[in-house]
């Protein structure tokens, strides 16, 4: 028996790791704002991220993102080919930041018709081979809505700004980074023609403690009980900014919570899942490939099982695994079996609430 329970998977592959070696490195008494910020994006650096010094307002951000997207569709637009673009699909007039997420989640290509008549589908994104998308990193961005402010660090993905990371310094609470986020959201993260309204994520952190959690505006998920740290697998948490720079900004990593493991309900709530559950989808995903691949499928040693508590989100675990399940060539249909009725109609009603696509 001892045999058949045992782990199915112990491998750094998975985005969430098996083991992490703390960095020794990391700074163990005071360090200042400024200093937490430096060390923040030169460790960005080393592991990959473009870094723009220049790029601090609105004029520069719109510049940057044409280039990228022209990259990424290898296209080159008019300038009246561009601002058409812009006013008729990526910052229409009135458009909130809700809709602005359902662009990245539901609908990230848009069918545009060129000054010649030729027409193409522009992505933002490439969900297919998230390789393709490009990471930059800016820090001091400058805005102004009800008031001017001026953002610590954001990364911004094929030109879109979809994480902001607020500091604080070393040892402060980090609550007070968390009020911050609230109060730029407040003043100027939406205000007109901000590109800002994009914002998929927010890190947090002074240092020693860092968190992360879903830029929504649903009232029951906006608060700082919904913040979240990263962890290893085994749920142990990463708490030191430098060790969560190493792994949950890890390029790779990141692109797939942000692409991968982030799911819009139905009443546009932007559900970003947390480590145990990604962990356990990975190792579903990689249990299904490995008996298939080892041609046991119809065999017991194919089979596994996961353990979550109440109200640790099974659901969303389950319905993220089916559906990237479905995307493997081999799976053709996802069968759920339940053992009592009420858990049949309680689990197509929960299902109901994710689209078909997430």
């Amino acid at each position: 028996m001892a045999e058949r329970t045992k782990p199915i998977a112990q491998t750094n592959n998975f985005i969430v790791l098996d083991k992490y070696t703390p960095h020794p490195g990391g700074a163990k008494g005071y360090q200042s704002e400024a200093a937490l910020e430096q060390e923040l994006v030169r460790d960005l650096q080393h592991q990959g991220y473009e870094y723009l010094p220049d790029l601090t307002t609105p004029k520069a951000m719109l510049a940057n993102l044409r280039v990228q997207v022209q990259v990424l569709n290898n296209v080159q637009f008019t300038d009246s080919e561009w601002q058409r673009f812009i006013e008729t699909w990526l910052d229409r007039p009135g458009e909130n930041a809700p809709e602005k997420t359902r662009k990245i989640h539901k609908d990230p290509v848009h069918d545009f018709t060129f000054d010649n008549g030729y027409r193409q589908n522009i992505r933002l994104l490439d969900k297919g081979n998230i390789a393709r998308n490009r990471v930059q990193v800016i820090r001091q961005f400058k805005q102004a809505g009800t008031h001017a402010n001026r953002y610590d660090v954001t990364i911004l993905v094929n030109g879109l700004p979809l994480v902001q990371i607020e500091l604080k310094r070393r040892g402060m609470a980090i609550r007070e980074a968390f009020n911050q986020i609230r109060r730029y959201g407040r003043e100027s993260f939406n205000s007109a023609t901000s590109l800002y309204a994009y914002l998929q994520l927010f890190v947090i952190s002074n240092g020693t403690d860092t968190r992360y959690f879903a830029n929504t505006t649903t009232r029951d998920k906006n608060s700082f009980d919904f913040t979240m740290n990263w962890a290893q697998a085994n749920n142990s948490p990463i708490r030191d900014m430098k060790d969560f720079t190493a792994t949950f900004l890890q390029k790779n990593t990141l692109l797939n919570i942000l692409l991968t493991y982030s799911v819009l309900d139905a009443s546009d709530t932007l559900l970003i899942m947390r480590p145990y559950q990604i962990a356990a989808t990975e190792r579903i995903l990689w249990k299904i490939k490995s008996a298939f691949e080892a041609k046991t499928l119809n065999k017991p040693e194919s089979g596994g099982y996961i353990w979550h508590t109440t109200g640790s989100g099974k659901t969303l675990t389950s319905f993220k695994a089916a559906r990237l399940a479905t995307d493997l060539q081999f799976i053709d249909r996802v069968f759920f079996v339940v053992d009592r009725k009420d858990l049949d109609y309680q689990t197509m009603k929960e299902y109901q609430r994710f689209p078909p696509t997430a």
